[in-house]
């Protein structure tokens, strides 16, 4: 979808360019988007989900995008859509405006020799780039950012304030970095000598980021040991994630905050790793693997399985084990009582005891 950037569209214009049929007044002016609660009347909003309906009639947007099957219960404006959230993400997208920065290079940025500059580039205050770097046209990079030797930036990038690309990183096309980032730094690799002392394994690898890659505020991807760390094409990372040396991490793949990942993993196309997941070294998991938050994964993963739990396991293992971990109190409660009944039965057993035994010697006499 090619991004218009306007102040305010008509119903009918987003209709046109989101590539949805309308309901209602096509001059309605929308200046932008809001939620159902708090839009004002020149937003647009969204019902992504049937059980939020009540809100509607309540709700002061100018117009709602909702699913066709419930157009004929609202009369207000709409645009109708198959997929709400996605249409409204869209839409979202022809109001966004980036944060402001001057056109050109700041006067304060050092740009060493050999740097190459693509058209429309633009570099704030206190930006280093490093000889032999190149920025491809469009590309935003914001103040006190930090771009090595021989760094590669593709075009329309932004790189927010206080990120590093150190040196010989590749950087794709539309790639998103958010502040306090580092790519590039060393990965973690130490051999132990005769007397335990651990000796640094030069890290001469690089890393990879391929086009359409976001990765959020404060995450670390270290460069490979020999060869590249790879993120793949159109993955999305949230906030403070780890990605250790050579780890690949497949086409559009997700992984939420406080993930990290052991060296040499690899991970398969559209694999989904909730917060805090944690991935041992040198395994595989393969395409549309998904692990539940907080969940420790120690072996390879075959395709399209879910896990959770650490050690992660298959979910409906672990929901049938978490079940019964829910009643051990009941369970804790039954073996009390049947250990009370087993001890009076054992009591009852003993006095039982002496008499027969006085029968038997009975029997024997006679």
């Amino acid at each position: 979808m090619t991004v218009h950037q306007k102040s305010a569209y008509t119903l009918g214009e987003l209709a046109e360019i989101l590539g949805v049929p309308y309901r209602g007044d096509p001059a309605i002016v929308i200046r932008g988007v809001g939620p159902l609660e708090a839009a004002e009347p020149d937003r647009l909003s969204f019902l992504a989900n049937a059980k939020y309906a009540s809100m509607v009639p309540r709700s002061r947007a100018g117009a709602i995008v909702v699913e066709p099957s419930l157009a004929d219960t609202m009369d207000r404006p709409l645009l109708l859509s198959e997929r709400p959230y996605l249409t409204m993400a869209r839409a979202a997208q022809l109001f966004h405006r980036l944060p402001p920065l001057n056109d050109g290079v700041h006067e304060t940025a050092f740009v060493a020799e050999g740097v190459e500059l693509g058209p429309e580039v633009r570099v704030g205050p206190l930006v280093h780039l490093g000889s032999g770097s190149r920025i491809g046209a469009r590309t935003r990079v914001y103040g006190s950012a930090y771009i090595g030797c021989g760094v590669s930036v593709g075009e329309d990038c932004l790189i927010y304030p206080g990120v590093y690309i150190l040196d010989g990183c590749r950087i794709g096309d539309r790639v998103i970095v958010h502040s306090g980032t580092v790519i590039g730094s060393d990965g973690y690799g130490f051999a132990q000598d005769e007397q335990g002392r651990h000796v640094k394994i030069p890290q001469s690898g690089i890393v990879q980021i391929d086009d359409d890659v976001e990765i959020g505020a404060n995450c670390t991807v270290d460069r490979a040991t020999f060869g590249k760390t790879w993120i793949q094409r159109g993955t999305k990372i949230d906030n403070l994630v780890q990605l250790a040396h050579n780890v690949v991490v497949g086409e559009h793949s997700l992984l939420v905050a406080q993930v990290g990942i052991a060296g040499s993993t690899r991970l398969g196309r559209h694999v989904v790793l909730g917060g805090q997941v944690g991935v041992v070294g040198h395994i595989e998991l393969g395409d549309a693997v998904r692990v539940g938050a907080q969940s420790g994964v120690a072996h390879s993963v075959e395709p399209g399985k879910d896990l959770i739990g650490s050690p992660a396991v298959e979910h409906r293992q672990w929901f049938r084990t978490h079940a019964n971990i829910q009643r051990l109190p009941r369970m804790k409660n039954q073996i009390r009582e049947l250990q009370k009944r087993v001890a009076e039965l054992e009591g009852y057993l003993k006095q039982l005891r002496p008499q027969a035994e006085e029968d038997e010697v009975h029997e024997s006499n006679d």
